[in-house]
This record gives C-alpha cells, sequence and structure tokens, in this order.
C-alpha cells in the first residue's frame, strides 16, 4: 500500500522544503487530543493540559473534529491556494491570512473530509448545496455526540461566522502556549528545510528524499514519488490548474505521522517528522506485515521460545518440538525472510538464533505503521 504523486520533469524549483506555523500548531493539537500516539511528548502533553484554561480546552474539544483522528487539510491553506505557489505562511498570523483565502466550499469539505464527509479519494457534493449531502454529513455528526453535531451545523449554516470563531480560537492557542512551542522548534525545522533544499540542489531529489523518511523513495524511472503508507491513493504534482510543485514540511512534533495531501485540486504536501537520536527509523509497512505473518504461527511461536534463549541447530529445535526437521527448516527459512532469525554455520552445524530486537520492535512497529 502506499501514495503515489507523479513528479515526472519536475524541476527542482518547483520542489519546496518550508516550516509552517499553522501545520505545526496543527500536530500540537493532535497530541493533546492524542497522547497516546505521541508518548514522547507526554510530559509537555501533562504540563500544556493542566495550564489551558477550561474555556479554551472546551473550544478545542469542540472542535478536534478537525485534528482529532487525523488532520484536516486546512492547516496547509497554501496548497488550495493557487497564487500562494506552494509557499506557507512565515508566521502564524500570514498562515491564518492565508487560510482566509480558501474558499467556504474547500473549507467546509476540508474541515469535515476525515470524519463526515466523503473518502479522500472521491469527490462528493457540497454540503453547503446540496441537501441529501447535507443530511448525510449532519447524521454522521450526530452519531459522534452532540459537540460535533453543533459544530457541523453551525459550520454549514453560516462558515464565515465559524471560520471566524475556528481563527480565534487558533489566536488563543498561540497565546496560550503555541508562541512558545514555535520559538522552540522553529529554528531546528527552518535549519532541516535548508539542509534539504541544499541537498536537492547539490545532489538531486533522491539524496533529499532519503534523509526526509525512510518511508519515502523514487519509483525506477524517477517519474513517481513513492510514500509508504498503510493507505492507498494518487495525485500528480503538475496540475495546471494548482500550478506545478510539491512542497515538503517539517515537523517536530508530528512523529510518528507520515502525512500526505493529496486530494483533488489541491498541490501535494508532504509533512514530515524532523530526524532525532532518539526516534527509531521508519520500518515499511510490508516488512511489518511479513513480520507479523511470520511470527503469528503456532510453531513459529515454539520455535522463537528456544531461539531467544540461546542458538539452536536444526536437530535440537526438532527434538524439543516434536517437529520433523523439514518441517523446522520451512518455519525458519519463513523467519529468516523476515529478518526475524540469523543462521551461522559453527563447524559442520547451522545455528539458528532470534533476532531479538526486531521482534521486541514488532508492537510499536506496527502501531507507527498504522499512525504513519
Amino acid at each position: 500500500m502506499s501514495v503515489e504523486i507523479d513528479i515526472t520533469g519536475l524541476p527542482p524549483e518547483h520542489i519546496l522544503f518550508r516550516p509552517t506555523p499553522l501545520a505545526e500548531l496543527c500536530a500540537a493539537l493532535h497530541a493533546l487530543a492524542e497522547p497516546d500516539h505521541h508518548p514522547g511528548l507526554k510530559t509537555w502533553v501533562a504540563s500544556t493540559l493542566a495550564a489551558l484554561p477550561g474555556e479554551l480546552a472546551g473550544r478545542l474539544h469542540e472542535a478536534r473534529l478537525m485534528w482529532g483522528s487525523t488532520f484536516s487539510d486546512v492547516f496547509v491553506p497554501f496548497a488550495g491556494v493557487p497564487a500562494r505557489r506552494g509557499l506557507p505562511g512565515a508566521t502564524l498570523a500570514e498562515d491564518l491570512d492565508v487560510l482566509d483565502q480558501l474558499d467556504d466550499e474547500r473549507f467546509v469539505a476540508s474541515a469535515l473530509e476525515f470524519t463526515c464527509a466523503a473518502p479522500h479519494d472521491r469527490r462528493a457534493p457540497s454540503p453547503l448545496t446540496d441537501a441529501a449531502e447535507r443530511a448525510r454529513v449532519l447524521e454522521l455528526a450526530a452519531a459522534r455526540g452532540p459537540g460535533q453535531q453543533d459544530f457541523t451545523r453551525r459550520l454549514l449554516t453560516d462558515p464565515p461566522a465559524l471560520r471566524a470563531w475556528v481563527r480565534r480560537l487558533l489566536e488563543d492557542c498561540d497565546e496560550a502556549f503555541f508562541a512558545d512551542v514555535w520559538q522552540r522548534v522553529h529554528g531546528e525545522l527552518a535549519a532541516d528545510a535548508r539542509h534539504k533544499t541544499e541537498l536537492l540542489h547539490r545532489k538531486g531529489l533522491p539524496a533529499a528524499i532519503a534523509e526526509v523518511s525512510p518511508a519515502l523513495s523514487l519509483t525506477g524511472d524517477g517519474r513517481r514519488l513513492v510514500v509508504d503508507k498503510m493507505a492507498v491513493g494518487a495525485t500528480s504534482a503538475l496540475d495546471p490548474a494548482t500550478g506545478p510543485g510539491i512542497t515538503f514540511v517539517p515537523s517536530r512534533l508530528g512523529w510518528p505521522h507520515l502525512l500526505v495531501l493529496h486530494a483533488e485540486g489541491w498541490r501535494p504536501v508532504v509533512t514530515y517528522p524532523v530526524a532525532a537520536a532518539d526516534l527509531p527509523q521508519a520500518t515499511s509497512v510490508q516488512e511489518v506485515q511479513e513480520r507479523l505473518e511470520a511470527i503469528v504461527h503456532p510453531a513459529r511461536i515454539r520455535l522463537a521460545r528456544f531461539l531467544a534463549r540461546a542458538p539452536h541447530t536444526t536437530g535440537e529445535l526438532a527434538t524439543a518440538t516434536g517437529l520433523t526437521a523439514p518441517e523446522v527448516s520451512r518455519h525458519l527459512a519463513v523467519l529468516r525472510k523476515a529478518g526475524l532469525v540469523t543462521t551461522r554455520r559453527r563447524a559442520r552445524y547451522a545455528e539458528h538464533q532470534l533476532v531479538v530486537r526486531p521482534v521486541a520492535r514488532l508492537g510499536s512497529d506496527f502501531l507507527e505503521s498504522i499512525l504513519r
């Protein structure tokens, strides 16, 4: 599974690396709403939530559909305004001004996209003008609780008023906690963007994306950027309606999420976590799947019990488990292919041993893959 972006012939000047305060504010709000996704931010989340005024916390809960389960495209509004040419704002105020430039239909569709509206890869009628779609959206919102139902109704009834309410909410977040966050992370994000830009111009796109994330790659012909995610989608960085180009946005608070904006009518955007020494490297979705499938078999679980304690030969494993030697060999081949077992020769014998680290990481790798 992956999201692919057509970049055929895209010149380097249309490939941008830029930090954006609005996207980082979204990452902060998501971490506050879903702290289990971000164990490394546990202390910051706890102290920030404790210091939030009750009234602001209530408004954040009301609007969390835009950043709770996932991230609304409204937090990278420059991608929906062709005149921006893929450039985010330098300040939160500038980003919010760009957000104001999105038309009501685009804002509403993006705000409701992941919880109330159509799938990301299918254009639906506008709930602002289509009665059936409006009824469907309100029904979905009602199923998620009165708060979301009220927010959705306000959004559909008076988009300008709700948009002004959202802007004021984000400005209040900036005053309450985000200005300090941005002051701490902006220099690191700007330096990362400069480094990736220099790599792009000195060594080319393959070198630049190799440092963005192991989950990014180019097809052999260099025509498409492939993002390894547990999702399927496609878009183009060559749409004349939005202007050619793609923007990469570094994030300090976003790990483990690797976000790809691939909606129709929007410029592609990849928001990636800035690498840190204490963060594990991304494991591919396919590799996680292969390892889970390899270890889940009852016989291979039994083999793993012995292989984790000490190296064993095939014959020893057959004796210990009651399996035949050919059966043990077949199971070992599956575990070896998944990178969970190593084999080395000692004199006349081949000894097998469990590779502990990838086995220990399986749960975390699985969680990071589905959250990516």
